[in-house]
């Protein structure tokens, strides 16, 4: 996923929305606080984490590179 030029992050939740892995903003707030969402290799719990360039996110089977 690319971020926009005028772009520096995006947070978690509503990148789990952009990419179609969550439903809503409550999905992915279930989804960040049951331990779903890893960034990085580490299990993520802040639901608007800042997810920069070069970041990977990875829930379920997906795998998103920030770019």
């Amino acid at each position: 996923m690319a971020l926009k030029a005028d772009q520096s992050f995006i947070e978690l939740n509503k990148l789990l929305q952009v990419m179609k892995i969550a439903q809503t903003g409550g999905h992915a707030k279930i989804m960040i606080q049951n331990e779903e969402v890893k960034v990085n290799g580490q299990t993520e719990t802040r639901v608007r984490n800042k997810i920069k360039k070069g970041d990977l996110v990875q829930v379920n089977n997906s795998s998103i590179l920030v770019q």
